[in-house]
């Protein structure tokens, strides 16, 4: 691991997004609720902030951090006339108190997220497709 023993503690915070495409059978099920596994968003919320805060376990050279607060929102674009895509864009942010960034909370957060969403669905779609996670913004620390 990094020592970080040296760095003064500072409010730092990260924001990660990513979206994940799924059908519209997959889409209808999700907004109103009649996925067989249940509420679809609430479930991955949770799963995607319990992730975060596990990220230490899941990332070998990690620090574990305790976080002043983490969410998971989710942002709806729904089947546009021009294409076929329904997107559930994920956005985990990640705040707190301490000596190294929450990059990797934020970016683990919105991952899991977004795999539950894949895990509940894929019964009802099969062509799902995961992808442009990414870090969106950073605070804090000396490069933020």
């Amino acid at each position: 691991m990094v020592d970080v023993s040296e760095k003064e503690i500072t409010a730092r915070a990260a924001v990660a997004k990513g979206v994940i495409t799924v059908n519209a059978q997959a889409m209808t099920a999700i907004l109103e609720g009649t996925s067989k596994k249940g509420d679809v968003l609430g479930v991955a919320r949770i799963a995607g902030i319990m992730a975060a805060k596990r990220t230490a376990d899941l990332i070998p050279l990690c620090h574990p951090l305790i976080f002043d607060t983490c969410k998971i929102d989710f942002n709806i674009d729904e089947n546009k006339p021009q294409d076929d895509k329904n997107i559930i864009e994920a956005v985990c942010t990640v705040k707190l108190s301490g000596k190294t960034g929450a990059e990797m909370e934020a970016l683990t957060g919105v991952s899991v997220a977004l795999l539950t969403v894949y895990d509940m669905c894929k019964a009802i779609d099969k062509g799902m497709v995961i992808g442009e996670i990414r870090l969106w913004e950073k605070s804090g620390g000396k490069s933020g």
